[in-house]
This record gives structure tokens, C-alpha cells and sequence, in this order.
């Protein structure tokens, strides 16, 4: 352990270390992966640093008042913002890169504009995002169709890794937007509505519908096409776009 200023004990570059390959080697007994761990634990350390840059902007940002004990002063006040500004953008730096290397350095697509197949971890991360943001509407359904890992592949299909990183954010701000619709919709196709047991609708019996509804919105084209290379039914895909133009807004 270092020691920083103030008397603060903070882990040093070996003890982080140590930290993270006990954290790989404890996620290989689980089963997961070798790659799918060291992304993970990348994309939390990516994230870590970017609440950090968040939440320094916010505090010392442009916009930001000294404090009343400071020396004022125009030339004082704006060498202290040169600096702030600084300090911010090499944070700025170092969370781009740690990102970089957590989902690849391209980051935005494969060769030749392709997007690679969803990989194991980013469709678990997928689940774990929509399951609560689904019992926030409905309650669980006897009639989920057990499709869930093609679902939300041919979902992911439609992004680029950098974009998958940031999805639960993306899929918890959808359900924020649109949540009047999504109630009705949920209580008119949804389980416990009058038409459960249409095939149609069984979408909407699965907390995938969630991660479907988002994509039909932000990228109906490409969903579409996903959609068809996994050869997922048709009629689900008709059926929630149905219910979706058809739910009270």
C-alpha cells in the first residue's frame, strides 16, 4: 500500500494487480471465460474512472466558484481553471483508453463495417440490465418464451462493442422516457392481460421485450436484420411492433 497525502493509505500498482488476477482467477472456477473476465473487469475499471471524471466536472468545472478562503484574483482564477481543465482532460484520457482495451481498440465495428457476434459476457450483462427494468412493469410470465440468449444476441447484433458497453444506461433511460407507454403496454399485451395466450404477443411474456422495444425505436432497420439471421419468428417481432403503435402514449 502507498501512502498519499493526508496520511490516506491507497493501493499501490502490485496491490491492484493483485487484486485484479485474484478476481480472474476466481471468475475462471465460476466458468467464465478468460476474455469475457477481462473485459468485464475492464469495462468496471472504465467505469470507475469515468464517474470520477463526472463528478470532478461537476466540482471544478469551468462553471465552478472558489472557495471563500482562496486568494482572488483574475490571474489566480484562471491559471486555477488551466489546471483543473488539464487534470480533467488527462482522466478524460486514461478512461478512453481503459475502455479501449476493455472492448477492443476499434471499439466501433469489425472489418469492413461489420459488427462481431454478441460474445457470452455482453449478453449476460444484457440480462441482468433488463430483468429489473421488466418487473418494474409486469410481474413474471409462465408463458417466457426460454429464447432469451438469441433475443438479446440478435438485440446486441445491432451495436457495436463501445455501444454495448453503455447499454444498461441506454436501456434504463428508455424505460425513464417512455415509462407511461410501456405501463400501458405492459397492461393491455403483457402477462396478466386479457390476450395472454396469443403467440403474437409472447414477446411481451419475456424481459427481453424490454432490450426489443428499445432497439425497434433506435434501430428498427438493423433489428430487423439481426433479427432474421438468427432466425427468430417473425410474428414476434410484428406482434410487439403491433402492441408498441398500439399502447395508449
Amino acid at each position: 500500500m502507498s501512502m498519499a497525502d493526508g496520511g490516506r493509505q491507497w493501493p499501490d500498482e502490485v496491490s491492484v494487480e493483485n487484486a485484479r488476477a485474484t478476481l480472474l482467477q476466481l471468475l475462471a472456477r465460476a466458468g467464465v471465460p478468460p476474455d469475457d473476465a477481462r473485459q468485464l473487469i475492464g469495462l468496471l475499471e472504465a467505469g470507475a474512472l469515468a464517474l470520477a471524471h463526472e463528478e470532478l466536472s461537476g466540482r471544478g468545472g469551468p462553471g465552478a466558484t472558489p472557495d471563500r478562503d482562496e486568494p482572488k484574483g483574475e490571474p489566480y482564477a484562471s491559471g486555477r481553471l488551466d489546471g483543473v481543465r488539464d487534470v480533467l482532460d488527462e482522466l478524460g484520457a486514461v478512461t478512453e483508453r481503459t475502455l479501449a482495451r476493455a472492448v477492443g481498440e476499434a471499439g466501433e465495428q469489425g472489418p469492413a463495417g461489420e459488427r462481431p457476434r454478441a460474445r457470452r459476457m455482453e449478453v449476460e450483462r444484457a440480462r441482468v440490465a433488463v430483468t429489473p427494468l421488466y418487473l418494474s412493469f409486469t410481474a413474471v410470465s409462465e408463458l417466457d418464451p426460454e429464447v432469451t440468449d438469441e433475443v438479446l444476441a440478435a438485440v446486441l447484433g445491432t451495436m457495436s462493442p463501445r455501444q454495448r458497453a453503455g447499454y444498461a444506461g441506454r436501456l434504463t433511460e428508455f424505460a425513464g422516457d417512455h415509462r407511461a407507454h410501456l405501463e400501458h403496454l405492459f397492461a393491455g399485451y403483457g402477462p396478466g392481460s386479457a390476450i395472454t395466450m396469443h403467440g403474437r404477443y409472447s414477446l411481451l411474456h419475456s424481459a427481453t421485450s424490454i432490450a426489443v422495444l428499445e432497439r425497434l425505436v433506435a434501430a428498427p432497420e438493423e433489428l430487423r436484420e439481426e433479427w432474421e439471421a438468427v432466425e427468430l419468428p417473425p410474428a414476434w417481432l410484428d406482434g410487439l411492433t403491433t402492441a408498441w403503435n398500439d399502447a395508449p402514449r
